[in-house]
């Protein structure tokens, strides 16, 4: 699943690519995260017929990345709870949380496209942007904390040996 997922974002980055403009550094994140119409506005107006193609194939695409790197993560995180677990460390319930909370954000990222695909196709009311935003935010701190959680337990896992008290 991991594979699978890497694959994903570097397939991702490349179909992105063509978003990167003054007005939207980090490409399709900018977009995600601009928050308001009039900056939004202004990501759009950077983008050239091709790109705005782009925008709409990657948010397209999306959906399947979402269901990959939510498996993967949360995937993770139960290994990582499993191994808390076998070694009586603690935090081991939060990782059976995070491994279904990242499909919350799996969820919030299917708003966050159509709020995207939305101002995309020409409907920028102030609302879209601070859905996209709200949405965006939330997902990217539920897959991070995912993704901490799960180096945690490969530490743990890697460096830690069984038997070892809890420091």
């Amino acid at each position: 699943m991991l594979v699978i997922t890497l694959l994903l974002v570097v397939l991702n980055n490349l179909i992105n690519a063509p978003l990167v403009t003054d007005a939207a550094p980090y490409g399709i994140i900018s977009f995600e995260l601009a928050g308001t119409s009039q900056n939004a506005f202004l990501i759009l107006e950077s983008w050239d017929e091709q790109a705005r193609e782009h925008a709409a194939f990657g948010l397209g695409f999306d959906y399947l990345f979402m269901i990959a790197y939510a498996m993967s993560i949360g995937l993770a995180c139960v290994l990582s709870a499993g191994v808390l677990q076998r070694r009586g460390w603690p935090l081991v319930g939060l990782g059976l949380f995070l491994a279904w909370a990242l499909w919350i954000a799996a969820l919030l990222d299917a708003v966050e496209n159509i709020a995207l695909l939305s101002m995309l196709f020409g409907n920028i009311s102030e609302a879209w942007p601070a859905i996209a935003y709200w949405c965006a935010l939330l997902k990217f701190s539920l897959v991070f904390a995912g993704m901490v959680f799960a180096f945690y337990g490969l530490v743990v896992r890697l460096f830690i040996r069984e038997g070892s008290p809890v420091v």
